[in-house]
Formats: structure tokens, C-alpha cells, sequence
């Protein structure tokens, strides 16, 4: 596969099969780079309904011509103090971003969730946040708030009383029950225009496959996030052989 940044050729590519209403993963295949590629490209520029490709292309351009400006003149090591690759780190953390936005995230959600989850601890400060993202602490509490309403983050107090923002397995749990119940109470809303459009009508044929559809859904999801959790915690996975666990 070919390596390097995007062209603006591939950016018109790009363009062309999101007016054609292709997959990323098509398109990916077309120009012969990662979907990941291609995911994070359209998010960071409009969106599949607002991507231009000479804007991307542009942007792009400002961006690269920013890193290099704040780029430090003094040699840096490309590893970490715990053996990571800095860069590779950054680009998966960058990935894992897009892919929350891709699930429907916004942007600074989706920047906080992702930098929680790609710490060892699985928790940080504002002002932690704050630098890592270099972003406002304002727009890092509106996130956080966002955040907590989807109970896909809670808050705890260290050992020197600072607030922190924590992610962990019980939240992920906590986030599929959530949509269990939210898919109950839209079959159940689903049943009610049943009565009112009159059964044997085709709308009301039509509620009633949305609620049996989501009823089964949201059985299976419950199902599986209890079995999962139970499995998960009865069996932690344990690290692997000669490998000690990171500290952040």
C-alpha cells in the first residue's frame, strides 16, 4: 500500500466517493490505504456531508505548517520513558478519537474520552487534560459535563483531594445498559402508535417491527453485557509473561 500523507488527488478521490455514497472502507480500498486513514480525514475535515477537498487539503497544510512552527529546535526522543513510540502513540490516540466521533461523539467528547482511555491510570486532572489536549479548562469542563450525563466518565478524589476523571470496564457496562433500557423505552413508545394508528394499518405494522426488533436487541444486549462482566470480572486478564503493569 502507498505510504505517506494524503495528495490532494486522493482528497478528490475522497470527494468524489462521498458524493457516490461509498463506504470508507471502499473508498480505503480504492486508494489503497487504511480505513482508519480515511475515517480520520473526512471527520477532521467537515464530516461526510461537509468534506471539500481543497479546504481538506488546505487545512491540512495550516496544520502541518503549525506543528512545524511549534516543533522544539532541540532533539526529542522518539520513545518515552516507559519504552513507548511517542509518535505511534499520538497517531493511535488520534485513530481511537475518530472512531468515537464515527460513533457519533462530538469532537472535544470524543478528544477527553479518548485521552482517558489511552492512559495506563485511566484517569486525569483537568488540568491535566488541559495540557495533554491543549484546550481551555473551559472547554474541558462542558466535555467532562457531557460526558458524565452519558455516564461515560465519574469523578473521584485522589489521595491530595484533586478531582480526577475516571474511565474504567464498569462505565462501559454501565453505558450498555444504558442503551438497553433507552431501545426499551423506544419499543415501548413504538407499541403506543400501534393503538393509536389502528392495528392492521401498514404504519401501524411498521411500529410494531420497530418495537419486536428493538425489544429483541435490547434483551441481547442486557444478556450479554451481565455475561461479560461477570466473565470479565471472575477471570481479570493477567499480563502477559515477564511483562510487569505500566504506571502512568
Amino acid at each position: 500500500m502507498p505510504g505517506g500523507r494524503l495528495t490532494q488527488q486522493d482528497r478528490q478521490q475522497i470527494a468524489l466517493g462521498l458524493a457516490d455514497g461509498l463506504a470508507y472502507a471502499e473508498i480505503a480500498r480504492r486508494l489503497g490505504r487504511p480505513t482508519s486513514t480515511i475515517t480520520r480525514e473526512v471527520m477532521r475535515n467537515g464530516g461526510p456531508t461537509g468534506y471539500r477537498a481543497e479546504l481538506a487539503h488546505r487545512a491540512t497544510e495550516r496544520r502541518a505548517h503549525w506543528r512545524r512552527q511549534a516543533t522544539p529546535r532541540q532533539p526529542t526522543s522518539v520513545s518515552q520513558a516507559d519504552g513507548r513510540d511517542a509518535a505511534a502513540v499520538r497517531e493511535y490516540a488520534e485513530v481511537f478519537t475518530t472512531v468515537l466521533m464515527s460513533s457519533g461523539l462530538p469532537k472535544m467528547m470524543a478528544r477527553v474520552l479518548g485521552c482517558l482511555y489511552t492512559t495506563d491510570s485511566g484517569s486525569l486532572t483537568a488540568a491535566e487534560l488541559v495540557q495533554r489536549l491543549q484546550v481551555s479548562p473551559a472547554t474541558i469542563s462542558k466535555a467532562i459535563a457531557l460526558l458524565e450525563g452519558l455516564e461515560l466518565v465519574r469523578r473521584e478524589r485522589d489521595e491530595r483531594r484533586r478531582e480526577r476523571y475516571v474511565v474504567d470496564n464498569d462505565l462501559w457496562y454501565q453505558s450498555m445498559v444504558r442503551s438497553a433500557r433507552d431501545n426499551t423505552q423506544l419499543a415501548e413508545t413504538a407499541r403506543q402508535g400501534v393503538t393509536v394508528l389502528g392495528p392492521g394499518t401498514p404504519a401501524a405494522a411498521r411500529l410494531e417491527s420497530i418495537a419486536r426488533f428493538l425489544d429483541f436487541i435490547s434483551e441481547s444486549l442486557s444478556r450479554a453485557a451481565e455475561q461479560a462482566r461477570e466473565v470479565l470480572h471472575a477471570n481479570p486478564e493477567a499480563p502477559s509473561a515477564g511483562t510487569a503493569p505500566r504506571a502512568e
